[in-house]
């Protein structure tokens, strides 16, 4: 990878970011909606264009960043010019003012108060939790069962964040939630697609859906919070800090803030976690070679035992395979900020209200930067390549002042997770089976991810049982 051929490809001779042409009332809109994935890859890939290119989504013009730098000036360097995009400020219907969508001191404050719980010291006492929900869910398979890695991981996931998050065991509510999210999920596409908003006080069948889904997960909300603040024992989770903290002024967070960040945490630590994995298993299934190295490493660092936090420097070939599912397959696809002032990028003028895309879709997968991008590699990740890697090549977590408040305690997960179950079942994909990629907000298995459970070798088991 030399500068050259890693340098930013901006045409000069054009006044404005050339792009694809569009019909003249809906621009790209019906070429972007039957095939986002391919509409974006299109677009970056076309030499002539460069590595900024506008489109249009009706009214709307877009800026698509191709290239590590010119995404480091947004999310960076020159951040205070743009706000989150209009799919995430449609997403207040659910999140309300959580970290996720909030803007300003708004946001600054929240960030202040939530961040002493993400701190990597506090975050490594989840770990037996998290094992232990993984255990939980174990010991309903049966080999020879086939069953949905999706669902399956949407629930682990959720049980988990219910749990080390906020100290409840949730139960039968599980499925409960997790339909309610994706029915929000489904409905959330339909009215952000494309960037078509539809007003979500108008009463099509789509925002009932919307609405009812959302009722039902704030009633399980308010019920944990009402009975945690009735609750007098001292606890050490997440929401018990959230009710215990306070700003300069000693205001604590209402009911409806408290909302706001749980709803969100528990949309962002369920749903982005369970996609990931539910493609890394896919991968894994898809090449047995790579399987083959990780159960090897697992039998060489446990020894049979269940994985903890103190493993985790030693489970470097199961970190890796998490970091190249989350290229190939980023749980988050792609994500957008909107100029809140007239600014530049790559030397082209940008007006206020202009949107600006990023696809982590893309530039995982920009052969640029790695080698044989289509291909599952894991052992790409040595500590040499993470170094000359350019900072926004791989941002499966988005970067800057808005870096996700919980990637750590997500990258922990999901290896802890990846261990545990490794370990006792191999998962192999459904015969017959036909992947179709659906990228809703993050990136689904639109038929879910059917696997059929086989258990390991006795070998790679002792210890396990009983333990």
């Amino acid at each position: 990878m030399s500068a050259d051929t890693n340098a930013i490809r901006i045409p000069t001779d054009k006044r404005v970011p050339p792009g694809p042409a569009g019909n003249l009332a809906l621009g790209n809109l019906t070429e972007f909606r039957r095939d986002p994935l391919g509409f974006f890859t299109r677009c970056a890939r076309d030499a002539e264009r460069g590595d900024l290119v506008r489109y249009r989504i009706a009214h709307v013009n877009v800026y698509l960043l191709n290239h590590p730098d010119l995404i480091e000036s947004v999310l960076v360097t020159d951040h205070h010019n743009f706000i989150k995009g209009r799919t995430l400020q449609a997403g207040r219907v659910l999140l309300g003012e959580g970290l996720l969508t909030s803007e300003g001191e708004s946001w600054r404050r929240q960030r202040r108060l939530m961040q002493p719980a993400f701190h990597r010291e506090r975050i490594a006492v989840y770990g037996e939790a998290i094992v232990a929900s993984a255990q939980q869910m174990l010991a309903a398979w049966r080999p020879g069962e086939t069953r949905d890695a999706h669902q399956e991981m949407a629930r682990l996931t959720f049980q988990i964040v219910a749990q080390t998050l906020f100290g409840v065991q949730v139960g039968a509510e599980a499925d409960e939630v997790s339909i309610a999210l994706r029915v929000f999920l489904e409905q959330f596409r339909n009215q952000v697609d494309a960037a078509l908003l539809i007003p979500d006080w108008l009463p099509t069948p789509g925002n009932l859906r919307l609405r009812a889904a959302i009722r039902q997960l704030e009633a399980i909300i308010y019920r944990i919070i009402r009975a945690r603040r009735a609750d007098r024992a001292e606890r050490d989770d997440l929401l018990a800090a959230l009710l215990r903290a306070q700003d300069e002024d000693g205001r604590q967070m209402t009911d409806r803030q408290l909302r706001d960040e749980v709803m969100t945490l528990f949309l962002a630590g369920h749903e982005t976690t369970a996609v990931a994995l539910a493609w890394t298993w896919y991968l894994l299934s898809q090449n047995p070679d790579v399987e083959n190295k990780l159960v090897a490493e697992l039998e060489a660092v446990l020894n049979g035992r269940l994985p903890t936090v103190a493993d985790l420097p030693n489970l470097v070939y199961a970190e890796q395979v998490v970091k190249e599912s989350m290229r190939l397959y980023p749980p988050v696809w792609a994500f957008a900020r909107v100029a809140v002032r007239d600014c530049e990028i790559g030397g082209y003028p940008v007006r206020s209200g202009t949107s600006i895309a990023m696809s982590q879709w893309v530039m995982h997968r920009d052969a640029r930067f790695f080698d044989r991008p289509a291909e599952f590699i894991p052992e790409r990740w040595t500590d040499e390549f993470v170094r000359r890697l350019p900072r926004f090549a791989f941002f499966p977590f988005g970067g800057g002042p808005r870096v996700c408040i919980g990637s750590s305690l997500a990258m922990m997960e999901a290896v802890l997770l990846l261990a545990a179950i490794a370990q006792q079942f191999r998962l192999t994909l459904a015969p017959g089976y036909s992947l179709e990629i659906w990228p809703t907000v993050t990136l689904h298995p639109r038929h879910g991810m059917p696997m059929a459970i086989t258990r390991r070798r006795p070998s790679l088991l002792q210890g396990i049982v009983g333990s």
